[in-house]
């Protein structure tokens, strides 16, 4: 190669080296525990804040919270809340965008439900359009402590956290989340079974 050609590999080599490192960051973070809320999954940005209709586990009205990772964003996920692992699902699906509204149901997913002893919460680790593999860590029936690691997308995606229709929403759309960190939901006080 000429000697600029091998300037401008190095360069760019360089350059993705240093890009790949900082995704696969991990941030060191304080580990907040609180049974009534509930925080963010992910670092990222609020896309979703609306009611829908959980039709794989819990098939009634629920409210969901999407945070959207950018490719700049840590891809460490945390468990929401804490409890006890009553369901875990990995689907095979696509790579639509992560954003795309159809992404929750048709990419590549896991869909985990946390028992807090009263009160269940859902959320789901989905694949984007560049994210091709999810790291759960998760297994049915294992106790979990609120903010503690639950695993790992690589290279852009969404996580959406589905809970009670009657929690008090604490993020709006556009909001900046910090995983483990943001409070996105408050729970009812009265904890009841589901």
């Amino acid at each position: 190669l000429p000697p600029l050609a091998a300037w401008i590999v190095a360069g760019a080599a360089a350059l993705f080296v240093l890009f790949v490192t900082s995704f696969f960051r991990s941030p060191s973070r304080i580990r907040i525990e609180d049974p009534e809320t509930v925080f963010a999954p992910a670092d990222g940005t609020v896309v979703v804040v609306e009611e829908v209709t959980e039709n794989e586990y819990f098939n009634d009205r629920r409210l969901l919270v999407s945070v959207f990772m950018s490719l700049s964003n840590v891809h460490i996920n945390w468990f929401p809340v804490g409890g006890r692992i009553e369901y875990f699902r990995h689907h095979q699906g696509r790579f639509l965008v992560a954003w795309h509204p159809k992404s929750s149901e048709e990419n590549e997913r896991t869909t985990t439900v946390v028992d807090m002893g009263g009160c269940k919460v859902l959320f789901r680790q989905i694949a984007g359009l560049i994210a091709r593999r999810i790291i759960s860590y998760m297994k049915v029936g294992e106790p979990v402590e609120q903010n503690s690691v639950c695993g790992f997308i690589k290279f852009g995606s969404r996580v959406d956290v589905l809970i009670p229709k009657d929690s008090e929403l604490l993020v709006e759309i556009g909001d900046p989340t910090v995983g483990s960190q943001t409070p996105i939901a408050r729970l009812r006080k009265n904890l009841e079974n589901e």
